[in-house]
């Protein structure tokens, strides 16, 4: 059993939990220790106590650390590809490609650590100086989803130490190999003891701790818009500051003009590779008459081309959904879909391979309104609804009809069309001719409205949430 992470210590503790490949029923990728409420409270005295130091330490420090746990990942990028793609179901090549992410991310955040700014500035006032500068908050809570097991952890736990702060790490209870081995390498990077925690365990238990404790200085959440609001409620009472990543229901706009090839390329990409399990997917594809009979023929034609299969097959484009419930949620949102009058178009059902896992064939739904349901709530599975619309006026009017705005995409060639789009789409991310889903690590990830509050995530934007400003006078 893979033991936490607490105070540079590794602990076994009494209760363990299977880790399922959700491509194969029958193969157990380990069996990965749980933490209880008196552990994740331990490991919070720990970053407690190690915070005041690690807070203080000199930056060639932090971008030594950090730089070696990026060369590690990327170092063994295929070892750590197979084992993402192993509890989480995406497909080895997205695996691969989602730790070399981790590894740059890290990368990046060592050099920060260098480059960490102030201002100086002229006082009002004859002879006082003014500076500027930023401190750690202390102690950061960091919980992740299980959809992006390495890279979301990335860029938020190396952000969190590259500026001096000490972290409670709590993953996915579905996805722990992938946050034991960042733990490990983390580990032996040569952290001090405490400033790098982890605790894996149920988030109504581990969670809730981390909640609980007004020791815990800031918290980053990605998850559902429920989760997100107890962090929120949670955290008010102690003034905490919070950044909650909380999903999307991202539009992707295809007008008349449209390369056609384009319009079905970002379509299936951002719609249904991951098997749909990316908050940044397009998920409402909304096309105007003129082209619609044709994109929806080609992008089936195209999902007909894909096959669905184990995450380490060569030949699947799309691996299986992460667990049994995600699998009924995806069934039974295609059911009321159509229900409400949606047209099965392609797709829908589920697939049978060599082994027992959770294979969906991607499905394309038509003949949608904006009111249905389908087009309201978040799937979060390979499985996308097409909105006919008359015109761009109408096009957009209904992206920007919904709770969320995290990723919009328009796919034009119209230079005033894609200009308004990127003016006017209520949304943290805008694509032009490129998928919803797919961003750089190096600059700011996020949303408005519903799908986020607080800070930006990732690139030099991470330093608003993961520090906080000081304004020293001086006086000659």
């Amino acid at each position: 059993m893979k033991p936490i992470l607490i105070g540079g210590e590794w602990i076994t503790t009494s209760h363990g939990v299977k880790n399922i490949n959700p491509s194969d029923l029958s193969d157990v990728v380990d069996i990965y220790a749980q933490a209880g409420r008196a552990e994740t409270q331990t490991a919070i005295e720990a970053a407690t106590h190690a915070a005041t130091t690690w807070g203080m330490s000199n930056p060639q420090q932090r971008h030594d650390l950090l730089h070696r746990v990026g060369d590690e990942i990327l170092a063994r990028r295929e070892e750590l590809g197979a084992l993402l793609a192993r509890e989480e179901g995406k497909v080895l090549p997205e695996a691969i490609g989602e730790v070399t992410r981790a590894g740059q991310i890290f990368l990046f955040f060592a050099a920060e650590a260098l480059r960490q700014k102030g201002d100086v500035l002229a006082s009002t006032r004859p002879g006082v100086g003014i500076e500027v500068t930023r401190e750690p908050i202390g102690v950061v809570g960091i919980i992740a989803p299980w959809n992006f097991p390495i890279a979301i952890p990335a860029w938020k736990i190396a952000p969190a130490l590259c500026y001096g702060n000490t972290v409670v790490f709590k993953p996915a209870e579905l996805v722990p190999g992938c946050a034991w081995a960042l733990a490990d390498i983390l580990h032996r990077s040569g952290l001090p003891a405490g400033v790098f925690n982890l605790v894996i365990g149920p988030g109504s238990v581990v969670g809730q701790a981390m909640l609980d404790d007004p020791r815990v200085n800031a918290i980053s959440f990605t998850g559902s818009q429920a989760t997100g609001a107890r962090v929120a409620k949670a955290s008010l009472p102690f003034l905490r500051k919070i950044q909650l990543e909380m999903g999307g229901k991202n539009p992707l706009v295809v007008l008349d003009d449209a390369d056609l090839d384009v319009a079905v390329h970002c379509a299936v990409d951002g719609s249904f590779f991951s098997t749909g399990q990316r908050c940044t997917a397009s998920s409402r594809l909304i096309v105007t008459e003129g082209i619609h009979d044709r994109f929806v023929g080609a992008v089936a034609d195209r999902l007909a081309t894909l096959r669905v299969g184990h995450a380490l097959d060569k030949a699947t484009h799309i691996g299986p959904v992460v667990d049994a419930a995600q699998l009924s949620q995806d069934v039974d949102y295609i059911a009321i879909a159509r229900s409400q009058g949606g047209l099965l178009r392609f797709g829908g059902e589920m697939v049978r391979r060599e082994t027992d896992g959770y294979f969906l064939a991607p499905a394309l739904i038509t003949e949608t309104s904006p009111d249905m349901r389908i087009n309201r709530e978040e799937v979060f599975g390979p499985v996308a609804s097409v909105i006919r619309v008359r015109d761009y006026d109408a096009a957009l009017h209904v992206a920007n009809d919904i709770e969320f705005g995290l990723s919009a995409g328009i796919c034009t060639t119209s230079l005033k069309h894609a200009t308004d789009f990127k003016r006017k789409a209520q949304a943290g991310m805008v694509m032009v001719n490129v998928p919803t889903a797919g961003v750089d690590h190096h600059v700011p990830f996020g949303g408005r409205k519903a799908s986020s509050y607080g800070s930006r995530e990732q690139g030099t934007y991470a330093s608003e949430f993961f520090s906080v400003v000081k304004t020293s006078y001086t006086a000659a």
